[in-house]
């Protein structure tokens, strides 16, 4: 486990902070922990719903590479989740009170482009995976413009 918290880690802030806690990592694996708190921005008297998982794993890749950039001694950057292959929850809903193990592993990286393979598990049985394409743009401040519409 490491002592770096999730926004020392991630762009995000609560209450849309939906993972917990780094485990582990290494330079092309992460294992992080989402709980599902009575205090979860989704949750439902059934639970989080399972869909809430793919931001789950978009997060925990980033949680990856964030802290990859904190051991590196840079600073965490903005990331964007451009897409999935084929999420496959096994649940509809992940319970009250679970702790998630998210595990990512990247498997391509290139030019701010990534892939990750990505699990939830829960009591040890995969309840989610699906494969990840990330985004890392060099330029922060160009790419925030451009989605607030600023042009120049």
């Amino acid at each position: 486990m490491t002592a770096w918290t999730m926004t020392d880690l991630l762009p995000h802030r609560p209450p849309m902070v939906l993972v917990d806690r780094l485990l582990s990592f290494d330079q092309d694996n992460a294992h992080v922990q989402a709980d599902i708190r009575p205090d979860h921005p989704f949750l439902r008297p059934q639970g989080v719903a399972a869909h809430v998982g793919m931001e789950m794993m978009a997060q925990a890749c980033g949680v990856h590479v964030g802290a990859l950039a904190r051991q590196a001694g840079t600073g965490v950057r903005l990331g964007f989740l451009l897409g999935t292959r084929s999420y496959v929850a096994h649940l509809s809903w992940f319970p009250p009170g679970a702790v998630l193990d998210v595990l990512v592993h990247r498997v391509f990286n290139d030019d701010g482009m990534g892939v990750y393979d990505c699990r939830i598990l829960l009591a040890g049985a995969e309840a989610a995976a699906a494969q990840l394409s990330l985004y890392q743009p060099p330029d922060q401040e160009t790419a925030l413009a451009r989605l607030r519409g600023e042009h120049g």
